[in-house]
């Protein structure tokens, strides 16, 4: 992915998170209760763009925030 985009992609997570009340480690503790290995310092790394985001991660993401992939890829 191009990094412009997964920092865009990053920082839309943290808007959506932050929207959600939800925490890093909370994020991070529901993916991990659906099968991704995602610690709080990689969802951290992924909201700043220094991370690749992987197919299974976005379903889930879309899946947790309970949001559209529109939302989830719009930059």
């Amino acid at each position: 992915m191009n990094r412009e985009f997964e920092y865009l992609m990053g920082q839309n997570i943290r808007r959506i998170r932050e929207d959600r009340g939800l925490t890093q480690e909370q994020l991070a503790a529901q993916l991990q209760t659906r099968g991704c290995d995602v610690t709080r310092s990689a969802l951290a790394k992924i909201e700043v763009g220094q991370r690749h985001i992987y197919p299974d991660e976005v379903k889930l993401f879309k899946e947790i925030l309970h949001i559209s992939y529109d939302e989830l890829f719009s930059v």
